[in-house]
């Protein structure tokens, strides 16, 4: 449930170990290359492209520390829109943390999740905006939603929401998804 906001740009920059298959290494060249490339006086200004297919065999390539109860993680972009699958265990993400509110009660229990967001950068900051999120298929309404980010995420993870904004790193200006990519150009 954490990729319900920083999660869909900040994978991208997490545990910078090499991957075993061909697409995790192809996604660490290119997050060498913009670290790298953040160290220089003058930043080459030329988009760097992540396809669909690298970030999320990166992803779940054990090279980013996912939440715990948070499994099968894949990504989808399309224009400006990011959807977002995975497996989650709510038990374990919720690490024992219960509540007496009657709608947080559906959040128990392993589940498939899709989070349906846009997502871009500007001016070096991050913007994700939460349009859906799902459950088994089933869409949660925006308030109970609201009300699981603020008792079980934001204690942990203040910087989640449904609207979230953050710092991009590595001098990224930009961040555009598109046709199952994301282009970033850095400053």
């Amino acid at each position: 449930m954490k990729a319900v906001a920083v999660f869909l740009f900040l994978t991208f920059w997490f545990s910078h170990s090499s991957s075993t298959q061909p697409t995790g290494r192809a996604m660490q060249k290119k997050l060498d290359h913009v670290q790298a490339n953040a160290q220089l006086a003058h930043p080459d200004a030329s988009p760097t492209e992540f396809s669909e297919e690298e970030v999320n065999a990166y992803v779940n390539s054990g090279q980013v520390r996912l939440p715990a109860g948070v499994k099968s993680v894949k990504f989808r972009g399309v224009h400006g829109a990011v959807t977002g699958n995975a497996r989650v265990d709510f038990d374990q993400l919720k690490a024992g943390r219960g509540s007496v509110n009657p709608m947080l009660s559906i959040f128990s229990g392993v589940h498939d999740i899709q989070v349906d967001a846009h997502a871009y950068g500007r001016n070096g900051r991050g913007f994700v905006q939460v349009d859906t999120v799902a459950l088994d298929g089933v869409e949660i309404p925006r308030f109970v939603l609201q009300l699981f980010v603020q008792k079980y995420l934001q204690p942990k993870y203040p910087e989640v929401g449904l609207d979230s904004q953050f710092a991009l790193p590595d001098r990224v200006d930009t961040a555009v998804v598109g046709q199952h990519k994301l282009a970033v150009v850095q400053k």
